[in-house]
């Protein structure tokens, strides 16, 4: 599955959308970026709440398919122009974390 067509799915809202025909291999749910760095895998959704503008330096070093910001939470513009200048995919939703995740999993298993 490509993460335009998860967004599509799941009616993610685009935060920035850089590289929507990325694929999606998996799913990790994780808000301490130092954990996030060494334990998610290329190509995962990451899901989290964390907004600061480190996410997408870990994000770019993971190389997450794309970020998706559980419980609603949104980023400053400053991050949102980092994330598009580095190609990063960003997404918000209202759903909480394990009820994103469940719906990636149902969807990309």
């Amino acid at each position: 599955m490509k993460v335009n067509e998860l967004a599509s799915a799941l009616r993610l809202q685009s935060i920035t959308e850089p590289d929507g025909e990325r694929e999606i291999d998996g799913c990790y749910i994780g808000d301490l970026l130092s954990w996030v760095m060494g334990r998610a895998q290329s190509g995962n959704v990451w899901v989290t709440i964390m907004s600061n503008i480190n996410i997408v330096a870990v994000a770019t070093l993971a190389d997450v398919s794309c970020i998706v910001l559980a419980e609603g939470v949104t980023v400053e513009d400053s991050v949102k122009a980092v994330a598009e200048a580095k190609g990063v995919n960003l997404f918000t939703t209202p759903m909480t974390a394990y009820e994103i995740a469940a719906k990636i999993a149902a969807l990309t298993v």
